[in-house]
């Protein structure tokens, strides 16, 4: 995703502003979901702590993910000039060594790795390949050909030979962050890029093997309608892109705009937005994709669809996975590590992350360690996600704790939900009804501590 836009991951507690089945309906985007607790709850000052404890707990056979935020990737970072990326690259480095050295031995090749954020804009190609050998030395990444190495751009700032260099280093799935065709909308966020050169990566793409293409589109930019939206669905759905992800579009802080402001008076309003949501939703399942989940769609043979229908769906903290859950190391501004049950973020400021690196400490502002009922809600919220259901019983099995009173507050207001359509329940076992994939983030939502009532 570009800097004009991102995932609206602090939507908080629903609020009624449009129709949905049997009760109004407002529709937050879900992301902050992927990580519980939410990062605004981690304890400031005590990361690096936790994260040293965690890395010395786990088990040196245990698999391991690397998730980077390279420059460009959160907005503090971009940098058009690459020349002006090498500090960043080499303070990344800096925080590479100093989480490297907590590991008691090292891990097994890493098989999971993901570039966030908009990787063309802020590397050049010899860059890249810099960074990814830097990885490669510090952690040891896997030649296996089942790794999943991930890579984010943007069509208006990569090609065909980007996405060679890309396949070369030995990334195999791909996501575009295409946001919309529609010309009027372009011109409105300053984001012009031909269909073309999205057509074009697509098909470089598919040539070169990368797995499962993702296109991630935006509702909620300004001048975009209901037709204008289905019509950018039916060109992105012509590509035959394995994946399809709505987000929500969010409007940045006033330090973080592009020099192109998006005019407030030209965005659409809340009805029209739930339109364009649910108008789309209903095209791309009519052409046959799978709704995951919290917007996400997949082909019915994609291995996010295949897991899915086999149970065995997961998260981690870059959204849906059919992958199993496991640690996972971030490196950058603003990443989070998840390891174990202890959850870490970095500074979310470029300077606070030079100073830290500068001065040889992990740049790590706040942590949290799950406590037992902390893992049982996280793991209520992940069986609601990935399988659609909940069996409270097993729960209260595998976590030797009485789940109905555990998660009591998130029964309560998912009550009304359930009288809406939403979710069923039958003794301890709750279901999702199609209408509640549709509203997940609100069933989801129900399970923050201290959230807002339904009824």
């Amino acid at each position: 995703m570009s800097a004009q836009v991102k995932r609206s991951d602090s939507a908080g507690p629903p609020r009624a502003v449009g129709e949905g089945p049997g009760m109004p309906f407002h529709d937050p985007d879900g992301a902050h979901y992927l990580t519980y607790p939410d990062p605004v709850d981690f304890v400031a000052g005590g990361g690096p702590a936790a994260l040293t404890e965690a890395l010395a707990e786990r088990s040196a056979a245990a698999p391991l993910a690397l998730h980077v935020q390279p420059p460009g990737s959160p907005p503090a970072c971009r940098t058009p000039d690459r020349r002006k990326a090498e500090p960043y690259l080499s303070r990344l480095d800096r925080e590479m060594v100093l989480v490297s050295r907590l590991f008691q031995q090292p891990p097994p090749p890493v098989q999971r790795l993901h570039w966030g954020g908009d990787v063309a804009a802020g590397l050049s190609l010899g860059q890249m390949g810099d960074l990814f050998d830097r990885l490669d030395a510090r952690f040891g990444l896997s030649g296996a050909r089942e790794r999943d190495f991930s890579v984010e751009i943007s069509p208006r700032e990569a090609d065909v030979f980007t996405l060679r260099h890309l396949q070369a280093l030995g990334f195999n799935r791909l996501s575009l962050g295409v946001q919309e065709l529609d010309l009027r909308v372009q011109k409105a966020i300053g984001r012009v890029q031909p269909r073309v050169l999205t057509e074009s990566l697509v098909d470089e793409a598919e040539r070169l093997g990368f797995h499962s293409l993702n296109l991630d589109l935006v509702v909620g930019l300004p001048l975009q309608t209901p037709a204008s939206f289905a019509e950018t669905l039916d060109q992105v759905m012509a590509m035959a892109p394995a994946r399809i992800t709505l987000h929500r579009y969010a409007r940045l802080p006033p330090h973080s705009r592009p020099r192109r402001a998006v005019r407030a008076e030209d965005l659409p309003d809340a009805a029209t937005r739930l339109a364009i949501l649910d108008n789309g939703r209903e095209q791309l399942i009519g052409a046959g994709y799978v709704p995951i989940g919290l917007d996400h769609f997949a082909r019915p043979g994609d291995s996010l669809a295949l897991a899915l229908g086999e149970g065995r769906l997961a998260r981690d903290l870059q959204g849906y996975t059919p992958h199993p859950r496991c640690d996972q190391i971030g490196l950058g501004v603003a990443a989070i590590s998840r390891v174990g049950d202890t959850c870490v973020r970095n500074v979310e400021s470029l300077a606070d992350y030079a100073a830290a690196l500068d001065a040889s400490r992990l740049a790590c502002a706040g942590g949290i360690r799950l406590g037992s009922a902390d893992r049982l809600r996280r793991d209520a919220i992940e069986a609601l996600a990935c399988r659609r259901e909940l069996d409270l019983a097993a729960l209260s099995r595998a976590h030797g704790r009485d789940a109905t009173r555990v998660l009591a507050d998130a029964l309560a207001r998912l009550k009304p939900l359930c009288q809406g359509g939403l979710l069923e329940r039958h003794g301890a076992c709750l279901s999702v009804t199609p209408d509640g994939v549709r509203h997940l983030a609100h069933l989801l939502a129900a399970f923050t501590p201290g959230g807002t009532s339904f009824s």
